[in-house]
């Protein structure tokens, strides 16, 4: 993620470069006017390449789970690039403000003078210079409502909605305010192809193409809670779903006016298009989903997506799973599926850390799946017992292998753990959030 970021903005900034350092500046342009200017362009630049990626991604391109990771990643890499956007789009704001400023600091002389346009060109600038202003307020309640995890997710999915319709906003306000000279450089053609990306991104989410060729249809054949807060259903699809690897995940449709949510495909691949989900109660929707779905409901299942796949294990590093409570989703799917050939199955140390493992219903099922495995040794760590995982209790890590599935926070204190001891095993981690 960090590296896709952070390569698009040097290419951005290195573009606009190279137009500064090929464009002669203005006769007696003073310099705080010049500096304005191209931060003005730069910024400008910058949000609109950071929106295009972000709009793109939203297509969910299957074709980059390899080189970002997986869904997962792709869908973080959405975030923060639809983050950076608005933040460079707070700035080209700030410093549009600055004229103001810079009048009352050293007057008009040395202003950079305008490109003159007539006709209808001039009455689309001005458009487009107004639609620009709305968009970034728009934008910017966009990310206060994102980063505020308790706004309801029904509402943010609906206003989440929206963002194409900016992004074309932007985009019309990008192509014709942008320098004409831009078009005869290298930073033109770079803006016209990110716009292309964008523009593409944004039609196909507003003609609801997302996702559509890797939809498959089917019926809920059973609903189960084992416990209270978790929910187990079982699909049977339609021939559109060609199967999944274990560990995979999908975005599943109950509700035409709930919308796709991802959950972890918890079932290995029998080959019958039959699937399972293990759903915990982490919100309005999830809390109420055991009394609202029924057998014989329809489902909209799209996808697979997702590397977390126990065909990626190096089998010559040492493997150490580990899962935190609904964490457990992608391991089930793992163990189910080795249990055809278990003389294949890996040697690994499997931990699962539950609440209270007297009342957790995936205890039993991991002891049974496990038994048929001898490679697989179970680590059951109780938090009500005490028994707290930490790096110390992973053992000799230098040379092995970490999946891990879970709290953010467990992954988090464990892998400072292991610094802290001088290893830094390779660590596979879901990063399962979407919004």
């Amino acid at each position: 993620m960090k590296t896709l970021l952070s390569s698009l903005i040097a290419l951005v900034t290195f573009a606009w470069g190279w137009d500064l350092g090929h464009v002669a500046a203005s006769a007696g342009a003073h310099p705080l006017w010049l500096a304005r200017q191209e931060g003005l362009y730069l910024s400008g630049l910058l949000s609109i390449a950071m929106l295009s990626l972000t709009m793109f991604l939203a297509t969910r391109p299957a074709w980059l789970e390899a080189p970002l990771g997986g869904m997962d990643r792709v869908y973080r890499t959405h975030k923060w690039a639809g983050i950076a956007a608005v933040s460079f789009a707070a700035l080209h704001w700030l410093i549009e403000m600055s004229d103001d400023i810079i009048k009352a600091m050293i007057g008009r002389a040395g202003r950079l003078p305008k490109e003159k346009f007539v006709g209808l060109l001039e009455v689309l600038r001005d458009l487009a210079k107004d639609m620009g202003e709305w968009a970034i307020y728009a934008l910017l309640a966009m990310l206060v409502i994102t980063l505020w995890k308790k706004f309801p997710y029904r509402t943010w999915r609906i206003l989440h909605r929206a963002m194409p319709v900016l992004y074309l906003m932007l985009a019309m306000h990008a192509a014709l305010l942008a320098p004409t000279d831009y078009w005869a450089q290298p930073v033109g053609a770079l803006m016209a192809v990110l716009l292309a990306a964008g523009v593409y991104g944004a039609m196909r989410s507003l003609l609801g193409g997302i996702g559509r060729s890797r939809e498959a249809k089917g019926e809920v054949i059973a609903v189960e809670q084992p416990v209270a807060h978790i929910t187990t259903v079982r699909c049977r699809l339609d021939r559109g779903w060609s199967g999944h690897r274990p560990g995979q995940f999908a975005f599943v449709t109950f509700d035409d006016k709930e919308g796709a949510h991802p959950f972890t495909i918890a079932s290995a691949d029998q080959g019958d298009r039959t699937i399972s989900f293990q759903i915990k109660a982490l919100g309005d929707y999830t809390n109420q989903l055991g009394a609202r779905l029924r057998a014989g409901q329809a489902v909209r299942v799209e996808g697979p997506y997702g590397r977390f796949d126990v065909g990626r294990c190096n089998r010559r590093a040492r493997q150490i799973w580990i899962a935190g409570g609904i964490g457990v989703t992608p391991f089930l799917a793992w163990l189910e599926s080795l249990q055809a050939k278990p003389g294949k199955a890996p040697a690994a140390d499997l931990h699962y850390c539950t609440r209270d493992q007297s009342t957790d219903a995936f205890v039993p099922r991991l002891q049974e799946l496990c038994a048929a495995l001898p490679g697989i040794r179970l680590h059951i760590h109780d938090a009500r017992q005490g028994a707290v995982l930490k790096a110390e209790s992973l053992g000799e890590t230098r040379h092995a292998e970490i999946w891990f599935c879970g709290p953010s926070g467990l992954a988090d204190a464990l892998r400072a753990g292991l610094r802290a001891m001088g290893w830094r095993p390779r660590f596979h981690q879901e990063a399962f959030e979407m919004r």
